[in-house]
Order: C-alpha cells, then sequence, then structure tokens
C-alpha cells in the first residue's frame, strides 16, 4: 500500500500538463484545439476554458482569456476562470427553493446564499473526456459528467455534456445538454470566461465597447438577486447598451453589489432561440467578438471582485481587467414563478448552445 501511494504520488509529479485531485487521485488533463493561428486550451477540470488566442489586427497573436498557468492554480481559483457553472449557476436566495412541493435546501456559498451550484458545483469536478479531435477542419472535444441526485442538494442524476469546437473563421462553439434521469430537477448553466481582447494582462476593458440585444434587464439588490421580480426597460438608464458604448462609459454609477461599483446585472435577450445577444469590440488591437446564443438571459460581469488577483505569467489581475458575457436562464429562476422555469423533467433535454465569433 505504501508503495502504492508513493507510486501515484510520484505520477502526479510527472508533467506540468497533469494535476492530482481528490481521493481517488484522478487525473486531469489539458487539450488543445487548434486551427491555423487560432487555439484554444481547454481542461476537464470544470470543463474550463483556459485561453484562447488569435490574431490582432497587425497579426500579432495574444491570449485573449484572463486565467492561470497551472491546473494546481485552476483546482484552488476562487474567481471562477473559464469554467462551466452549474447545475445551477447564478445565486440563489438562501440555496433554498420549492419544487413540487418539497423544499430543497443546496450548499450556502456566497453570504447567505448559494452562487453556481456551492462550492462544488460542475466548476469544481473532473469531467470525462468521451471524445477528442485535436486538429483537422473543426477540432473539438466532448465532456461528460454524471451529477448525482442529492449532489449539493439538488435533486435526481443528472448526465450533462459540454462540447468544444473550433472552426473557421475564428469560431469557438460551446454546446451543453443535461438529461434529467429519474426526478425533476432546476437546470441552469453558464460559461464564466473573463476576456480581454487587447490581450490578457493588457490593461482594464473600460475602452472595450459593447453593444447588447437587450431591451429589458431584471434589477438586482445589494446581494445581486432579482428579489423584486422586475423586469424593467433599460431605456433611460445606466445599463443600455442597445447602441454600441464604451463599458467605462457609466461604470462608476451603477452597483454590482453592496458598496462595488461595476456591472453585474443580468439582460434580458430581445427574440428567441439562436440570436445575436452582444457584440464586443477593442480599438486598439482590433479585435471584436460576437456572442451568438439560445438562452432567454445574460449576465454582464465586469470584473468588479478582481483585486489585484494573480493571473497568468505572474500578471496581477486588477479591478476591471476582464469581462464577462455570460448566457444563462434568469437568477434564482426557482424562487420566482414569474420568470420562465428552468425545471428539467425527467426524460427532457436541457440545451444550452453558444457561438463566439472572433474577427480582427
Amino acid at each position: 500500500m505504501a508503495r502504492a501511494l508513493v507510486f501515484l504520488a510520484l505520477l502526479c509529479l510527472v508533467t506540468s500538463a497533469l494535476v492530482c485531485v481528490g481521493e481517488a487521485r484522478k487525473m486531469v488533463g489539458v487539450y488543445m484545439l487548434k486551427k491555423g493561428d487560432f487555439s484554444v486550451k481547454v481542461t476537464n477540470w470544470g470543463a474550463t476554458i483556459m485561453s484562447i488566442i488569435l490574431p490582432d489586427s497587425k497579426g500579432n497573436l495574444a491570449d485573449v482569456v484572463l486565467g492561470k498557468d497551472t491546473l494546481a492554480e485552476y483546482v484552488n481559483d476562487t474567481a471562477y476562470f473559464g469554467p462551466l457553472s452549474g447545475r445551477v449557476a447564478q445565486r440563489m436566495a438562501r440555496g433554498r427553493f420549492v419544487l413540487d412541493g418539497k423544499v430543497y435546501h443546496t450548499y450556502i456559498n456566497d453570504g447567505r446564499n448559494a452562487i453556481h451550484g456551492g462550492h462544488r458545483g460542475f466548476s469544481k469536478v473532473i469531467w470525462t473526456v468521451k471524445e477528442y479531435v485535436a486538429g483537422g477542419d473543426s477540432p473539438y472535444i466532448t465532456l461528460y459528467y454524471r451529477s448525482f441526485d442529492g449532489e449539493q442538494g439538488f435533486p435526481g442524476d443528472l448526465d450533462v455534456y459540454a462540447t468544444y469546437q473550433v472552426s473557421s473563421p475564428y469560431v469557438l462553439s460551446i454546446r451543453t445538454n443535461a438529461t434529467a434521469l429519474n426526478k425533476a430537477t432546476p437546470v441552469n448553466f453558464l460559461q464564466h470566461v473573463y476576456f480581454n481582447l487587447g490581450g490578457q494582462g493588457s490593461g482594464d476593458v473600460l475602452g472595450h465597447t459593447l453593444q447588447l440585444s437587450a431591451s429589458r434587464y431584471t434589477p438586482m439588490d445589494e446581494e445581486l438577486l432579482p428579489s423584486s421580480g422586475r423586469v424593467d426597460p433599460v431605456a433611460g438608464t445606466n445599463y443600455d447598451f442597445r447602441t454600441p458604448t464604451p463599458l467605462g462609459a457609466r461604470i462608476r454609477q451603477v452597483m454590482g453589489g453592496k458598496g462595488v461599483r461595476g456591472y453585474d446585472i443580468n439582460y434580458v435577450i430581445d427574440g428567441a432561440g439562436m440570436r445575436r445577444v452582444a457584440a464586443v469590440r477593442d480599438g486598439t488591437s482590433g479585435r471584436a467578438l460576437q456572442l451568438w446564443a439560445n438562452q432567454p438571459a445574460m449576465q454582464l460581469y465586469t470584473g468588479n471582485g478582481l483585486n489585484n488577483t494573480r493571473g497568468k505569467g505572474g500578471i496581477v489581475y486588477r479591478q476591471y481587467a476582464g469581462f464577462c458575457l455570460e448566457t444563462q436562464a434568469y437568477p434564482d429562476a426557482v424562487n420566482h414563478p414569474e420568470f420562465p422555469s428552468v425545471t428539467v423533467r425527467p426524460g427532457q433535454v436541457y440545451k444550452h448552445d453558444m457561438l463566439l465569433k472572433f474577427s480582427f
């Protein structure tokens, strides 16, 4: 037994591309998807996007995703750099909900509330690599996770798949689906990537221009919960991005929680089905991003909580060093019957698709 433990310890040190996690000492890998000068790195720890590298208008390559250097750092990360969050992402008031007359209590990990599925949500587990094609016309990786009945307090077994695929020109698709196997359960995923189109570590994103296909939003209270249940028009507010507007233009006039300046707000996306949600451009590098998705809402987060956070290559990320565009269901929908339901019943399939279209 002692020899076996020594062997496992040595195995963990063999390569920096692998890290040992948990009692079972399961291995976590890094997987590259590359097409020409466009490349994406993914790890099966938390189904996390670690990097996205593409040219700027002068042909200079840069990584436009904030993150960490090593897998061990991702395991200990508390800023949610790039993972797939679930079973129910965003905040849930008091970590409780009622479904079919039964009260469920989930793990509290954000003050008095739950966030991103609990302390061991989908971002903190090892996913199984089902398929991996590194090259060719459309390299992709498909990851799988079985979420068990009672995990973090959620009911029922859930089969989850996430596929990341690179295609031309400079498009990353993210396709997720989940099937409830034996009990009704709430489901809401989101991808928590921090972008800086100037390149990670290049400074803040306040000069990036943002346009959103959103004429309504859900006002938040100090705990960043939509406690009022209202859906208000953005017209005449500091949340109006219907025309291209610098992220920093009104950022000091909005509160992203108690005592914090910045955007951490949910928008209701106009239309339905797969449609353009957002367009962002960095004038300095010339890089631009269009986000398409099939979800009803999107959380805009401007990295308000980054506070001298150590990132890649020893770079220190300060406040507003990146932004997140988190397509999702309405936050805390489990406690708001006036919002569209997030309940998935046995045999039903939840589908969440995104397209990231880069240009320069």
